[in-house]
């Protein structure tokens, strides 16, 4: 099987957010995303941002432009919030984003009417239903083919820094889980998702395709859903790893740690440097360590298992991207790390809110909408950096 992969201008930035509908007094989940669609469907026909649905009626993805930057492609997302909300405030629907809901049931969810979520469900049975994650992807564009599993390669190092600092899914159905990236691991349980095989270059990715296609499997590459995958529709490689950002700036500091990293990755092929890869049993136990312990945790970060705390090894790595960023002009929105690192996240915050309000979970709803909706703007919060 062929699969080009498009033309794409290095280091351009694309981002998808999931974001919940909510009643404001309950909290809980209201499938009205198909009239909230069908209301802005003509007003935002020719925008460079799109708003779609997704697999549940209680979710709207909106997703950005191509951005020669993050500001840029995060400009797009905060206008497509600013059109989400010129619905979803006359009817009453709040929008909130993590990567679970505090208490929704899946049993009380609906599935969007579309052929392919149908077929999903179908498949998938109580793992697919189960599906009430809302995350966030990152795309960067990559120029030339032949780097893309090696960056991918070495993009799995570091998908447990990536899964930490986004971790906002600590509770589940209304249970406390002890982890602080349950999405994590509920997302693996689909077929094709999870950690990304370890292949080498394109063509052992075409001669996957193939055989995942040849028996059924799947239909196309769309149906890949790897942690991080090529998208070769875009020329990208899109980042798929993390829960669901619960605020901009948290968002826009995820997305450049992401154009940072490939950056330099694509940096060091062009300068005959061999990338690095750690085994893939250690990808699997990071990736764990992460969802179980978040920003608490400690991560392998090379081939002779070094373990590290993945607080020391962030710093460590945004001290040896700091300059890429500044190159790359989103050096602002890639301080706005530190601040996660320093307040411990969203995963954090939300448990501090349920132990503040006796377990109450209706609380942290509260929370979560009172972040989403008045938070600091990207705007606001990079002009308090200086």
């Amino acid at each position: 099987m062929t699969v080009p992969f498009a033309p794409s201008p290095r280091s351009s930035v694309g981002i998808e957010w999931e974001l919940m509908l909510a009643d404001p007094e309950t909290g809980d989940l209201v499938p009205r995303a198909p009239e909230i669609l069908s209301a802005l469907e003509e007003s935002t026909a020719l925008e460079r941002y799109t708003v779609t649905s997704e697999l549940l009626t209680n979710t709207v993805e909106v997703t950005s432009g191509i951005g020669d930057t993050v500001a840029a492609a995060v400009d797009d997302i905060a206008d497509a919030i600013g059109a989400v909300r010129t619905q979803t405030d006359p009817r009453r629907v709040e929008l909130l984003s993590a990567g679970s809901h505090p208490f929704a049931q899946w049993y009380d969810q609906e599935v969007t009417e579309k052929t392919r979520y149908e077929a999903l469900i179908e498949r998938t049975q109580w793992w697919g239903r189960n599906m009430m994650i809302w995350g966030i992807h990152v795309h960067v564009g990559v120029e030339d083919v032949n780097k893309v599993f090696p960056i991918i390669g070495a993009l799995t190092g570091y998908l447990p820094h990536l899964q930490a600092l986004a971790a906002s899914s600590p509770f589940w159905a209304g249970d406390r889980t002890g982890y602080a990236s349950n999405r994590a691991l509920v997302f693996q349980q689909l077929p094709t998702a999870g950690l990304p095989w370890p292949l080498d270059d394109w063509a052992q990715y075409e001669s996957y395709l193939d055989d995942m296609t040849r028996t059924g499997v799947m239909a196309d590459a769309t149906e890949v859903r790897w942690d991080i995958r090529p998208a070769p529709r875009w020329g990208t490689i899109e980042v798929r790893a993390c829960d669901g950002m619960s605020t901009l700036p948290e968002l826009a500091a995820v997305a450049a740690l992401v154009q940072a990293l490939v950056e330099q990755f694509s940096r060091d092929l062009d300068e005959g440097r061999e990338l690095p890869r750690i085994q893939p049993w250690y990808a699997r136990e990071n990736k764990w360590r992460a969802a179980r312990y978040g920003l608490d945790a400690e991560v392998i970060v090379d081939q002779a298992g070094r373990q590290v705390p993945v607080v020391e090894h962030l710093r460590e790595t945004m001290d040896r991207l700091a300059d890429v960023a500044v190159e790359l002009k989103c050096a602002r929105e890639f301080a706005g790390l530190e601040t996660i690192l320093a307040t411990g996240g969203s995963s954090a915050r939300q448990l501090a809110v349920a132990d503040g309000a006796d377990g109450d979970l209706r609380e942290v709803v509260r929370h979560l909408i009172r972040e989403f909706r008045g938070g600091p703007t990207l705007r606001e919060h990079l002009a308090t950096l200086g």
